[in-house]
């Protein structure tokens, strides 16, 4: 059976509409933070088994980017909701 997201504003569409745009929970360093904490943010990833939140981005839709609630080890996506929701709740 094909994977499927909930796209807040599409409904349900296969995976293969969406492209994984990365770590959703990274925060950006300020300008004027360490050239360490710029590299950590930009190159050092951890690689976690269970749930994460990542950005994906619905390329076959809507185009809106999403914030993905999924599993990595079993691939079971647990939310989506709409990224600029997130933002807004986040002070972004």
């Amino acid at each position: 059976m094909a994977s499927l997201i909930t796209c807040p504003h599409c409904g349900v569409r296969p995976k293969e509409e969406f492209s994984i745009r990365g770590d959703a929970s990274l925060v950006r360093p300020a300008p004027t933070a360490s050239d360490e904490a710029w590299h950590y943010y930009v190159y050092v990833r951890a690689n976690p088994r269970g749930r994460t939140h990542e950005h994906w981005q619905h390329v076959a839709g809507c185009r809106r980017f999403l914030v993905v609630e999924r599993d990595t080890y079993t691939h079971e996506v647990h939310s989506v909701t709409d990224g600029a929701v997130v933002a807004r709740e986040n002070g972004r």
